[in-house]
């Protein structure tokens, strides 16, 4: 029988890097029933074997970062001197502290003393979790499930985007040889209406999307068919709002880099900033300066800065957007011929600002994903919160001001899931990941995110008749 085989083409050069057999329904179907068996057993391992195990795969993927780093590249085309960033400091992180905080957060609850009876919380796990992660940071989304569901007692099924498949190939390397038992963790490619099936399936217990609207729509649609929660991290059209108290040079390196960085293609990237006026001019300045330090190259060649996007087609879609605005009466600060790298119908696009926007242009109301930010002047506090929750999307939101107490109460009135002061385009693994409006539903991080990936069950005894 011939296998269907799905191509990953690289943004670099448009070969093929990857080439994935697809699974059939049947083989979907004998995974399902490997994870259900596996998880039986799982679940009665101790925390503090489950522990030992992943810290050991943790440490092997850490090990291998300049391999993984250099897949990664080829697959979506960021910068080799930034990939290797992504496992050494976010996804290592991010598992340290989830295994680190797993025992207090997994552990019974007891509850007041009451004669004659033992009442006592457990934190049971749910089964089968499916984890659907994205192209454009594979190994720190898809560690925010994969870890602690794992450490909760579940067994996992991973599908990475059909961008980065490699990625599960490392994870599936690095747990085998760390010993977790066959079946707890699988891994799969397979065609999304396959996935939709799975997510209906009564054997899946949990999901973890990470990903575009769309797709969070489709999965919670497949979900519905029978009773199970999702987590569902999507969209971004993160602000960030400069008072006139803010440290400019300190504020302007931290935007730059939080508007550019992996091209832009995050959901926390910096996508609109609201500027007090007092500032802005000052701002602006010192904004395209640093701007035009960047080098669009080759992600392979050590100066290059900003790599290609992840495909032709996405590079077109920001450049609409550019367009779109410059038509509306938008004026674009970076003339692209700077950037000799940068060529229409390539994934290849140079960083671009656009000031004298307003929102009646889409590149400061709908997702970017993109190189490109665009600046409005403000008169005041009041004036940049209207602005900053004028929006569909709520993921994070920056303040940047030498003001904590003023931070704090114009954060109360910000419609957001991560209140920033002073930095952006980060995740502390202590606070809970989450979004509201169309960011997104759910958690994931944190002791809170424990919570989503088991079920509480009580135990209510009788000790004397």
């Amino acid at each position: 029988m011939t296998r269907e085989l799905q191509r990953t083409i690289s943004p670099v050069d448009g070969s093929v890097c990857a080439e994935i057999e697809l699974a059939s329904r049947g083989d979907l179907d004998a995974m399902l029933e490997r994870a259900v068996a596996a998880q039986r057993s799982w679940k009665n391992v101790s925390i503090d074997e489950r522990a030992a195990i992943c810290r050991r795969a943790v440490e092997l993927m850490v090990g291998r970062a300049d391999r993984i780093a250099t897949e990664l590249t080829w697959q979506m085309g960021r910068p080799l001197a930034q990939s290797p960033l992504e496992i050494r400091r976010g996804f290592q992180e991010r598992a340290a502290y989830m295994i680190g905080v797993a025992e207090g957060a997994l552990a019974d609850i007891a509850l007041e003393p009451k004669e004659g009876f033992r009442r006592f919380i457990r934190r049971e796990p749910l089964g089968v979790v499916l984890v659907l992660a994205p192209w454009n940071y594979p190994y720190l989304a898809s560690v925010n499930a994969v870890i602690p569901a794992l450490m909760a007692g579940n067994s996992v099924i991973l599908k990475v985007s059909q961008q980065t498949p490699l990625v599960a190939d490392r994870y599936a390397e690095a747990f085998s040889e760390a010993g977790l038992p066959g079946r707890v963790f699988q891994h799969v490619q397979a065609r999304h209406d396959d996935i939709a099936g799975m997510i209906g399936d009564g054997r899946v217990a949990f999901v973890s999307f990470t990903g575009s609207v769309d797709g969070g729509c489709a999965v919670q649609q497949a979900a519905a068919r029978q009773f199970i929660a999702t987590n569902l991290e999507l969209g971004g059209k993160d602000p960030a709002y400069v008072r006139p108290d803010a440290p400019l040079e300190g504020t302007i390196a931290n935007l730059v880099d939080g508007t550019y960085f992996n091209a832009g293609q995050s959901c926390c990237a910096i996508e609109r900033i609201y500027v007090h006026r007092d500032v802005y001019d000052r701002f602006v300045e010192g904004f395209v300066a640093e701007t035009r330090q960047y080098r669009l190259g080759n992600p392979f060649e050590s100066d290059t800065t900003l790599g290609p996007m992840v495909r032709s087609s996405a590079a077109a879609f920001v450049r609409s957007q550019i367009a779109e605005a410059i038509g509306r009466g938008a004026r674009g600060l970076i003339d692209a011929r700077e950037f000799p790298a940068d060529r229409e119908g390539t994934p290849y696009l140079a960083p671009q600002l656009l000031v004298d926007v307003d929102h009646r242009m889409k590149v400061m109301t709908e997702e970017t994903f993109g190189p490109v930010v665009g600046l409005m002047a403000v008169n005041d506090d009041d004036e940049a919160i209207a602005l900053m929750n004028d929006s569909r999307y709520g993921l994070t939101a920056s303040i940047w001001t030498t003001d904590v107490d003023a931070a704090v109460s114009i954060g109360d009135r910000v419609d957001t899931g991560t209140w920033f002061l002073n930095r952006c385009d980060y995740l502390d693994p202590a606070l809970p990941w989450t979004g509201v409006r169309d960011s997104g539903r759910g958690c994931s991080l944190s002791r809170l995110g424990y919570e989503a990936l088991t079920r509480p069950k009580s135990f209510h005894l009788r000790t004397r008749l």
